[in-house]
């Protein structure tokens, strides 16, 4: 079967950056969307409160259940969004860094944001998908 998902890289562009600039996708794929994947366990209740690297493992599950529920594997990611509450940079990272394990070599086209606040209590990370599946 075909890959849905192209990496896009381009020379003229840094290649400081840990992922793809651009990725397409084959022609029959539908789209699919995650929902803000949070770090909830299967009682709703937000894991690891104070710890983003914990927190970002624990979105990372939740990203491969919904997926997985949606026909959809990380291999078929095109994009993501890492939202983290903070305003400084090393928990950014931290976040960043068991995201960026996960996904590998499939080192899609990503977006970083630090930001003020997030829906649940206790809540540091959020993660943001968009994957393309063959029917």
């Amino acid at each position: 079967m075909p890959k849905n998902v192209t990496l896009v890289r381009s020379s003229a562009l840094s290649d400081v950056a840990q992922y793809a600039y651009a990725a397409t996708v084959t022609a029959g794929t539908r789209l699919v969307f995650l929902a803000g994947a949070c770090p909830l366990d299967a009682d709703g209740r937000t894991v690891a409160p104070g710890d983003h690297a914990a927190q970002a493992a624990q979105c990372i599950e939740n990203v491969l259940l919904a997926l997985d529920a949606a026909g959809a594997t990380l291999e078929d990611v095109v994009s993501t969004r890492v939202l983290v509450a903070s305003s400084r940079q090393d928990d950014l990272v931290a976040a960043w860094d068991v995201v960026r394990a996960a996904f590998g070599d499939h080192d899609v086209p990503s977006t970083l944001l630090g930001v003020t606040v997030l829906g649940y209590a206790d809540q540091l990370v959020e993660i943001e998908a968009v994957a393309a599946i063959r029917d």
